[in-house]
């Protein structure tokens, strides 16, 4: 933040306190590695150092870093990437079928569903910068949502929903619709067929396709040359870019999460 700006907070008094990065930095710790350095946060995900393993305590987790996020002023450029060669990894074991409270399906699937793409599309005001880092099984709808979105050169952008059993409703299917069209996305949310990095870039999914040893970097040099610009500018920027993806999840995420929340608990009670 602004050094006068903070003073003119400090003089006029009554003002609630904002996140700080090293209390939020050690909660999400078994999450994220958060590094920052002149405004630009870096976010990378990991499991136990290694890659990110999906799962509902992230999911959850997730849903609630994006606010903290958010909401910290010294935060003025996010970059969002994942550890190792993967972007996110399959969950051990029977992960849908596990015996769970009776409130789980409204807590951990339907409200941190919503609420992880709702807070991150509603709840960032800075410009953000994803940097997917390889393959994935799921969620890289984030990286797609970033205003920037670079890849390297093994990373895949994959729908796995429909071919595990489960309808396609919880926002990589809105990002897949909204820019490779109603009739490409179609082809991958029924096959579940990844898209590989230089096919991404080619359909406009990604910006950049780079090696494994570039793209962190590259994403720092975008952010820095980012940070050069006015304050008011380039947060101002960020909300112009991400407009029509506030109006795409006011139209369709609560209908797909819906769908797709409705045809896991038909099965169930069904089978």
């Amino acid at each position: 933040m602004p050094a006068e700006l903070d003073q003119w907070h400090a003089r006029s008094g009554g003002f609630v306190a904002r996140p700080q990065f090293d209390e939020y930095a050690e909660k999400y710790a078994d999450y994220f590695a958060m590094r920052r350095r002149d405004g630009i946060i870096e976010l990378r995900m990991h499991t136990q150092g290694g890659p990110a393993q999906f799962g509902f305590p992230m999911h959850n987790a997730w849903a609630q870093a994006w606010q903290e996020i958010g909401n910290d002023p010294d935060n003025e450029v996010l970059i969002l990437t994942g550890t190792g060669d993967q972007w996110l990894t399959a969950p051990t074991g029977d992960f849908m079928r596990e015996k769970r409270p009776q409130d789980f399906a409204y807590e951990h699937t339907y409200y941190d569903a919503v609420k992880v793409l709702e807070n991150f599309v509603f709840g960032i005001d800075i410009p953000t910068i994803a940097a997917i880092n390889g393959p994935s099984v799921a969620h890289t709808e984030f990286a797609l949502l970033c205003d920037i979105t670079l890849a390297s050169e093994t990373a895949t952008i994959i729908d796995p929903h429909l071919i595990t059993g489960v309808a396609p409703g919880d926002g990589q299917q809105l990002t897949l619709q909204e820019l490779i069209g109603t009739k490409r996305a179609a082809y991958h949310l029924y096959t579940g067929e990844p898209i590989g990095a230089r096919e991404a870039l080619s359909l406009g999914l990604v910006n950049e396709v780079l090696t494994a040893e570039r793209l962190v970097p590259r994403a720092w040099e975008i952010a820095e040359s980012i940070m050069q610009r006015p304050r008011a500018a380039r947060r101002l920027t960020h909300a112009i870019v991400q407009r029509p993806w506030k109006q795409r999840l006011v139209d369709d995420l609560g209908f797909g999460v819906a769908h797709e929340m409705f045809g896991i608990h038909a099965d169930r009670m069904l089978g």
